[in-house]
């Protein structure tokens, strides 16, 4: 069983940056990023391979977010650049079990972050 927390987020005002921490308590394969809007559905941001050199992104987010991870410290990021008011969620971390390859599916996914709140003031 792998626990996430993630950290970093906050409120910022537009234009601004933010990055995300997501700390796994033990080894992790492929990660990724999702995100829930207010009164919408989570939806996917990110995703990692578990050796990092394969990444994917939302169109919504390509060019002003970055994924990244530090595997000797069990330690996944999301850096966000260019922030805007539509950014605004609650950010999920998520782990696959004992898989390699991204996905962009909250269903390939076994093991979840409690969440972090991201506000992005206009």
């Amino acid at each position: 069983q792998v626990q996430l927390v993630e950290s970093g987020g906050g409120l910022v005002q537009a234009g601004g940056s933010l990055r995300l921490s997501c700390a796994a308590s033990g080894r992790t394969f492929a990660m990724g990023w999702f995100r829930q809007p207010p009164g919408k559905e989570r939806e996917f941001v990110s995703a990692i391979s578990g050796g990092g050199s394969d990444t994917k992104y939302a169109d919504s987010v390509k060019g002003r977010f970055t994924i990244s991870r530090d595997n000797a410290k069990n330690t996944m990021y999301l850096q966000m650049n260019s922030l805007k008011p539509e950014d605004t969620a609650v950010y999920y971390c998520a782990a696959r079990r004992g898989l390699l390859a991204t996905s962009n599916s909250q269903y390939d996914y076994s093991y979840w972050g409690q969440g972090t709140q991201v506000t992005v003031s206009s």
